[in-house]
């Protein structure tokens, strides 16, 4: 199956030969970046692939379903070398600690739910490598993301992915106006997963049949718990699980074990109403529950907003959007109302239930596919 090709003259918008454009391809080992190398090589472009190496390689190797180390970064390399062209390897371990881990960290340890993928795109993958690959003198920057851009009467513009059930817009609302010039994403447009596996078929790449990656890179198992616990030794304290009407209701061993709108697992059976999460008070060392309508949310702060909308995000008082607060849940109906440029009081025409500080509410055009940004909730006053 043929990607995109709709272009002034070539297919990644370039008035030159694809022999003449430089691309560098940010590649993580997996199915997905392998595929958007390998046809931009058979198309003739100057490929040079680069995959970072994020943590450490001994500890990922015995992980399955990671990128970015061990196993992964070997993979990387082996399709450059089945597709001839050129790969290099960049230590950005002690990066990824500083920007993405080590927030992911005190983000848990304050009682917020942290997406550090997110982080890891804004400040690693979009910002160090997309400098890399100016310094490599390339056109622009390509990756394996679900995710499409498309020009618009004012520049290029964020769209979600022609597959619904691979978007990745949610993980990518903080990619700047500036960015967004430098990168392309040639999988956006593509009806399925299925469809990149049969490119990988076609190119005959050793990764075909690699699974796709699961869960937090660095996260062992899902185990946010056990990584937080080692990353921040003796922070983790015990304490008591509380009912909204002041009743102790039991201990927990820590509060970065829950999360808003979690039921299962809280250690408090024998009651006659199912209880909910509802709070994480650090300060006190306390696990709030209540009944599940406590966890219905209509009014959400939202700060570090990225916009992407033609007009300045403060020269409207009210924009009427859609938004998602986790990246598993379909738009909803909201208005954004501005109170600076980079911070908002977010409200929801139907109240959402489970929002947690520490997500991002990303905003989408009602009705269409457009991207117009996004920021990340945060627990107000």
């Amino acid at each position: 199956m043929a990607l995109d090709t709709e272009t002034p003259v070539n297919s990644l918008g370039f008035a030159k030969p694809p022999s003449e454009t430089r691309v560098v391809v940010a590649m993580s080992g997996g199915v997905d970046s392998s595929v958007v190398a390998a046809y931009l090589a058979d198309q003739g472009y100057d490929v040079v692939g680069v995959t970072l190496q994020l943590y450490d390689h001994g500890a990922a190797l015995a992980k399955k379903g990671a990128c970015c180390a061990g196993i992964d970064i070997h993979d990387a390399r082996r399709v450059a070398e089945e597709r001839g062209f050129p790969h290099y390897v960049l230590d950005y371990e002690n990066i990824f600690k500083d920007a993405v881990i080590d927030e992911f960290a005190d983000s848990y340890l304050a009682g917020a739910t942290p997406v550090p993928c997110i982080r890891c795109n804004e400040r690693v993958k979009f910002k160090d490598l997309l400098e890399t690959a100016k310094d490599l003198e390339a056109d622009c920057m390509a990756t394996g993301h679900y995710i499409q851009r498309k020009m618009g009467p004012n520049g290029p513009e964020l769209h979600c992915a022609e597959d619904a059930n691979r978007d990745q817009s949610y993980f990518l609302f903080s990619t700047t106006p500036e960015q967004l010039e430098f990168l392309r994403f040639p999988l956006g447009h593509l009806p399925s997963k299925d469809a990149t596996r049969q490119m990988a078929a076609q190119y005959g790449l050793s990764v075909a049949d690699k699974p796709d990656s699961q869960d937090i890179c660095f996260v062992p198992n899902g185990n946010y718990a056990s990584v937080i616990e080692k990353l921040r030794p003796g922070a983790v304290e015990p304490g008591e699980i509380v009912h909204t009407d002041g009743r102790v209701l039991g201990q927990h061993n820590g509060v970065i074990h829950y999360t808003i709108g979690q039921r299962r697992g809280l250690g408090i059976g024998g009651l006659s109403e199912p209880l909910y999460v509802v709070k994480l008070d650090v300060d006190r060392k306390q696990v709030v529950v209540g009944p599940k309508e406590m966890l219905a949310t209509r009014t959400i702060p939202v700060r570090e907003i990225n916009w992407l909308g033609d007009a300045p995000f403060t020269s409207q008082k009210e924009w009427h959007v859609s938004v998602k607060v986790r990246s598993t849940r379909p738009p909803r109906e909201a208005i954004i109302r501005p109170l600076s440029d980079t911070t908002a009081e977010v409200e929801l025409l139907t109240p959402e239930e489970g929002v947690s500080p520490g997500q991002a509410c990303v905003f989408y055009e009602t009705g269409g596919s457009r991207i117009f940004g996004g920021g990340w909730i945060w627990k107000g006053e």
